[in-house]
């Protein structure tokens, strides 16, 4: 496993410094922001959750490191730090994916990506093989045009974990 890899003890500490920071945001969103905070949780998987994620690892395509996060975490819904970001349950995932198929990817369209994801504005995030994350450049996954954000679901989450400590802290977006 290298060192990039995601392991449930690194998944473990992420979600603690995560659930940390969300809970100092909201303890002062409603004084901050004049309205009462929606949902902003990073939800551990259940059983259901755990047996989507054996159904994806199924998936020739999908890679190791979103099973292992599935494996432990069911969904991310933080609909208030920034315009929000959510990393969907592994049901969801699989199912879009039965119902709608892969997202084409590459230059010449030749790989396959899964929609793990999107942010308020309705852009999606689509997870390959060896685990680049992408973020869709439009709401349409028919021909939607995608740009890297990070090269694993590894720096995916910390980037995530950047943007709410940028937020939580003085109000700014994150880079995602």
């Amino acid at each position: 496993m290298s060192d990039r890899a995601l392991s449930p003890a690194w998944l473990a500490s992420w979600v603690s410094r995560v659930s940390r920071a969300l809970k100092a945001m909201m303890d002062a969103f409603e004084r901050q922001h004049g309205f009462p905070p929606g949902a902003n949780e990073v939800r551990p998987a259940d059983p259901d959750d755990r047996a989507a994620a054996r159904m994806l690892a199924q998936v020739s395509f999908v890679p190791a490191d979103l099973v292992t996060f599935y494996e432990g975490i069911g969904d991310v819904t933080w609909a208030d730090v920034g315009n929000g970001y959510f990393i969907d349950p592994a049901g969801d995932a699989f199912l879009r994916l039965k119902e709608y198929g892969a997202v084409d990817v590459g230059a010449d369209r030749s790989a396959s990506g899964l929609v793990i994801g999107s942010n308020g504005g309705g852009l999606s995030y689509v997870v390959v093989p060896g685990g680049v994350v992408y973020r869709t450049r439009t709401v349409s996954l028919d021909d939607p045009g995608l740009d890297r954000v990070a090269d694993d679901l590894r720096q995916f989450l910390e980037l995530l974990e950047r943007s709410l400590m940028r937020f939580a802290a003085n109000g700014e977006l994150g880079y995602l």
